[in-house]
């Protein structure tokens, strides 16, 4: 077992973990913040991915004790402080981004890191963005248009699908 301490949404946390504990386990089972969901286990869905020291990681395929020591940030943690949801979020609510939702807090996590590093991106740079996260029901065209928005653009001349 390894001892791990890191910040968590603005929150110092420690944990025993053995050495081959994922770090989507190590949120989902040991700090019960199950906003970060499952859907392969081999990086391929996109539905895990969290902010590790202010970059997009898939929590599948990272070791809980990699981040022993970081910043990390979860879809719990990315409402407003008054508990409100934030522009992305708000976002995907407002464009119908979102059906079942499995794929959601990895979609909106990838957002937040492409709005980080892009502002304002055209709808190619947003769809290959997301080349690594699936929706299996939305065909994605409520999803960019809902990233687009939350990055200020207009959208209104964008046809709903």
């Amino acid at each position: 077992m390894a001892s791990v301490t890191m910040t968590v949404n603005g929150k110092s946390v420690s944990g025993d973990v053995e050495g081959r504990t994922l770090m989507s386990d190590f949120l989902r089972n040991d700090l019960r913040l199950t906003g970060t969901h499952i859907g392969c286990d081999t990086s391929q869905c996109g539905a895990c991915v969290i902010h590790v020291n202010g970059e997009a990681v898939k929590a599948c395929t990272m070791f809980a004790v990699e981040a022993d020591g970081a910043d990390v940030a979860t879809i719990e943690g990315q409402a407003n402080a008054d508990g409100s949801l934030n522009v992305i979020q708000q976002a995907f609510q407002d464009h119908h981004g979102l059906q079942c939702g499995f794929c959601t807090p990895g979609m909106v996590m990838s957002a937040a890191a492409l709005l980080k590093e892009n502002p304002t991106p055209t709808e190619r740079e947003v769809r290959e963005y997301l080349e690594g996260n699936i929706c299996r029901c939305t065909g994605y065209h409520n999803i960019v248009k809902a990233i687009m928005a939350a990055s200020g653009q207009d959208v209104s001349a964008i046809a709903a699908e």
